[in-house]
């Protein structure tokens, strides 16, 4: 059974589990691209690359969408890992969507091991050429979009990537989903698109599954809008929906 509601702009659909949740987030970007392609030479997406978001992306690359018009940019990296590291979200990337698809029109990789000002500037040159339609992203289990944390999320922010440090809490995280052995292998610091960049775009879609998440997504959608919270900011954007699976839909009211 599928439950939906509209909280401020947001819209919320609740899955009964995590592949059916996957299942009708990718037919829902798969639509946003497939319209955009028929209006547009290039379509203009960003992703997020964490294990949340694995189910999603396996269901999406069996969408027969016209990645040739399609530009391919991700939202974060560790400061200092480099491409080929099997942690990096170049290498997750990589492994989950683009060896999965037909040549893309672009890919613009973060890289987290390149000197972080000249990076920064660089990818945010990129992300300005022109407005991005689409970012595929998800919330953590602090209510961090990107690695926005609560101590370093700035809904003004002036930048449109940044150095951050990690909080503990995302840094407990990634143990949490199997990418690191223990909160000490965990990389201090990243590079994140900032929260205004993220919200430039034309249509956003969240995917959020599991237990751990729950919380997050009850003050998220529940809570004040503001940066204790960082996902509070979607309920402002006019073109944002936020699949969840029933574990992660856990705290919302009937």
């Amino acid at each position: 059974m599928t439950r939906t509601l509209t909280v401020d702009s947001l819209i919320v659909r609740e899955f009964p589990d995590r592949l059916t949740m996957a299942s009708h987030a990718a037919a829902h970007v798969a639509e946003i691209i497939a319209r955009k392609c028929a209006a547009q030479n290039e379509v203009r997406v960003i992703f997020a690359c964490a294990p949340s978001q694995t189910e999603f992306f396996a269901a999406l690359v069996s969408h027969p969408i016209e990645w040739a018009n399609v530009t391919v940019f991700h939202m974060d990296e560790y400061l200092g890992l480099s491409a080929d590291h099997p942690q990096s979200f170049r290498a997750y990337l990589r492994e989950h969507l683009l060896r999965h698809i037909s040549v893309p029109r672009a890919v613009h990789l973060l890289a987290g091991d390149a000197d972080p000002s000249e990076e920064c500037a660089r990818y945010a040159a990129l992300l300005a050429a022109r407005p991005v339609d689409l970012v595929c992203l998800g919330i953590g289990e602090n209510g961090h979009l990107a690695f926005n944390d609560p101590p370093v999320a700035d809904f003004d922010d002036p930048d449109c990537i940044k150095v951050v440090a990690l909080d503990s809490a995302c840094r407990e995280q990634q143990v949490h989903d199997g990418c690191f052995s223990s909160v000490g292998a965990v990389p201090t610091h990243a590079l994140t698109m900032t929260i205004p960049a993220l919200l430039r775009a034309r249509h956003l879609s969240v995917v959020v599954p599991g237990e751990r998440k729950a919380q997050a997504v009850h003050d998220a959608l529940f809570g004040p809008v503001a940066t204790h919270c960082p996902a509070s900011i979607l309920r402002t954007h006019p073109n944002s929906v936020i699949h969840l699976d029933a574990a992660a839909g856990r705290f919302i009211s009937t």
